[in-house]
């Protein structure tokens, strides 16, 4: 990245840089760029997906389940003024 673009960067930012940190900055810039383009040799395709290995739901189905009635339960739990009390 060249210097002229730092400054222009530090001047949106309100950064006041010296010049040695302009050119420090622009060198590691360069850096992280370049670094950055072994992204473009990715392989490009259409159905890409978010991961590698295809995942299949493997939901289960819903199962209708009895419960106890909730007045019989409080009537066999410790309660305080209707309230099921834990343990304390």
């Amino acid at each position: 990245m060249d210097e002229e673009t730092v400054r222009k960067v530090a001047r949106v930012a309100r950064l006041d840089l010296t010049d040695e940190e302009v050119s420090k900055y622009a060198v590691d810039l360069e850096d992280i760029l370049s670094t950055f383009e072994v992204l473009d040799e990715a392989p490009v395709t259409e159905d890409f997906d978010l991961t590698p290995v295809p995942v299949d739901d493997r939901l289960r189905d819903d199962e209708v389940l009895a419960y106890p009635d909730p007045a019989r339960l409080r009537r066999e739990m410790r309660t305080a003024d209707g309230w099921v009390r834990g343990p304390g």
